[in-house]
């Protein structure tokens, strides 16, 4: 577990490069939940989610230990490459991103724009990181895992803000996709001295945290579609896993009809884009509206990335499938 120092030590990486982002509460959501709801809006990054924090708090130490010029290798559904291809460009590195074939047209314009060059490989995430992995030494690049210390100190420095702006949260909900986002939110918590809960989330098509919480063992999910890309990770992350059953309270299952429906509630409430790892931590507190009535939640809208055709197919009232040109409606009341 990081310190307070350490932590903090990462955020003034992070302020160097982008202000905090902006938690507010919104009453028409609140009203909705039935619960005081606050939002983190990690949407309001400049790449649009949070994974720039810890991006730029392991490429700063990275670039002094590499010599001028050098370059760095990762794989990613879209947000931890956009991280790491803003931050290579403010500490002169240059980056290489491996995605999964089919994966997210925008998500990879982004990163292309930032200055990233892209390699499609595999037909998952595991599979286009497990390239990444043998391109490392071939190309002379040095990869950046997606879970590790500084990712997790940076993503930290998030939670410092929410937490320090609502410190009498009952309990907080984290979408998971490798880990670093609720690692640093427990990090964050431990630090302050608090007692908030923190909520883990998975899709429902991608659980192995959920059941690896539950019984200590890691297995492969195996591979499947779910439109909450940020959280299509097989395989959980040893390390990560032994974090988050230390300091989570739970982890819930979503599945993409309940992410859709929390899509379409956070933009009528707030008028913001969430793509569907960042919709899903309010997924799961409307899981638990009985549960949280009356009490303080916060809710982490992790990032907006989401495909046009989805997010028209999502406010539409459907949930987007793969291939599937038109949304599939959702019976009548379920919003």
């Amino acid at each position: 577990m990081l310190t307070l120092a350490a932590l903090e030590d990462a955020a003034r990486i992070v302020y160097r490069h982008m202000p905090p982002t902006p938690q507010y509460v919104w009453p028409l959501l609140s009203e909705a939940v039935g619960a005081e709801v606050a939002v983190k809006h990690e949407n309001h990054t400049p790449v649009g989610a949070f994974k720039v924090r810890g991006g730029l708090v392991h490429l700063a130490r990275l670039a002094q230990q590499l010599p001028a010029g050098s370059g760095v290798i990762s794989a990613t559904r879209g947000n931890h490459g956009q991280s790491l291809a803003f931050a290579a460009r403010q500490f002169g590195l240059t980056c290489t991103i491996v995605v999964p074939k089919g994966n997210s047209k925008e998500k990879n314009a982004a990163m292309r724009a930032l200055g990233a060059e892209l390699i499609e490989f595999g037909e998952d995430f595991d599979a286009a990181k497990s390239h990444a992995i043998e391109q490392q030494q071939s190309r002379r690049l040095t990869f950046v895992a997606s879970f590790q210390a500084d990712l997790v100190a940076g993503v930290a420095s998030y939670a410092l803000e929410f937490l320090r702006a609502f410190p009498r949260l009952d309990a907080v909900y984290v979408p998971i996709g490798l880990g670093s986002g609720i690692c640093g939110m427990i990090s964050a918590r431990d630090a302050l001295g608090l007692k908030t809960e923190v909520v883990g989330v998975v899709s429902d098509r991608f659980d192995g945290y959920a059941t690896a919480f539950e019984t200590g063992q890691i297995r492969d999910t195996g591979a499947a579609f779910s439109f909450a890309d940020g959280m299509a990770v097989r395989v959980a992350d040893p390390i990560a896993l032994a974090v988050i059953r230390g300091g989570a309270s739970r982890i819930l299952r979503v599945s993409d009809h309940d992410i859709g429906r929390a899509t379409r509630l956070l933009f009528r409430a707030t008028h913001n884009l969430a793509e569907g790892a960042g919709a899903a931590a309010l997924a799961a507190l409307m899981q638990e509206k009985d549960k949280m009535a009356g009490r303080k939640a916060g809710v982490v809208l992790t990032g907006q990335n989401i495909d046009r055709d989805w997010m028209v197919d999502i406010l539409a009232g459907g949930t987007p499938l793969p291939g599937r040109p038109k949304p599939l409606a959702e019976p009548a009341g379920t919003d």
